[in-house]
């Protein structure tokens, strides 16, 4: 399924269905109705989150079912990405697949180092240019200033202690950093992972703190697009 769908499908879920139904037990049967009892297990997984340890949080990421095709990235949030990358490297924090950086190595062949980062890295997972690295986004493998600029999407609305990420996010940017999060609500029950919310632009800068004046922060579709220079 493509991103462009699960945005459709999300508008319904989260803008149309009323929040005492997304809540209830009744919409916790219907969505096991698809999803079986993965969607309670989501739900203790938030419930607990504060207190996981780094092996149940990753068996829980092992279990969950891909949603996506090949990136939870949108077309025209792929566009901005490669538009707005500057200098020669780029490492995406978060790759996944690495579908993402293949699309910025396409539409970027001038680009001289690709990189990209997950906490889990298929051994098979190898790509003509790109290094892959196994690490947890809280704690990146890479000296101060390491990439002219960091790329991380959907992966912040996942972290516990997202402070954390985002201060090494900027560690490792050399001149920019691009994030992207979904534009969601909270509620019981879902059919992802996320234990972070953010339903507005501003709720996301307020996870940004301090947020930098040479910063833009707009949404696309139903993503929050968020950009910050740093000086040389």
């Amino acid at each position: 399924m493509r991103r462009e769908m699960t945005n459709r499908i999300r508008y319904v879920l989260e803008d149309i269905v009323p929040p005492v139904l997304r809540d209830s037990s009744l919409f916790r049967a219907a969505a096991s109705m698809a999803w079986g009892s993965h969607v309670a297990d989501l739900a203790r997984f938030r419930e607990r989150a504060a207190f996981l340890t780094d092996e149940e949080y990753e068996a829980l990421y092992r279990k969950h079912p891909r949603v996506h095709e090949d990136t939870d990235n949108s077309d025209a949030c792929i566009a901005a990405i490669t538009a707005d990358i500057a200098g020669m490297s780029a490492v995406d924090v978060g790759c996944g697949t690495g579908a993402l950086l293949r699309r910025v190595r396409e539409a970027r062949p001038e680009l001289k180092a690709l990189a990209g980062v997950d906490f889990v890295i298929d051994p098979e997972l190898k790509d003509e240019g790109i290094r892959y690295f196994a690490a947890k986004v809280e704690t990146l493998p890479f000296p101060d200033k390491a990439f002219d600029t960091v790329i991380c999407t959907h992966v912040i609305e996942h972290i516990v202690d997202y402070r954390a990420a985002i201060a090494e996010l900027r560690r490792v940017a050399r001149r920019r950093l691009i994030i992207v999060v979904p534009r969601e609500r909270e509620y019981r029950y879902t059919f992802n992972p996320h234990v972070n919310f953010f339903p507005y632009p501003h709720s996301f800068l307020r996870a940004m703190m301090p947020v930098p004046d040479a910063h833009l922060i707009r949404e696309i579709g139903r993503d929050i697009y968020y950009r910050e220079d740093f000086s040389a």
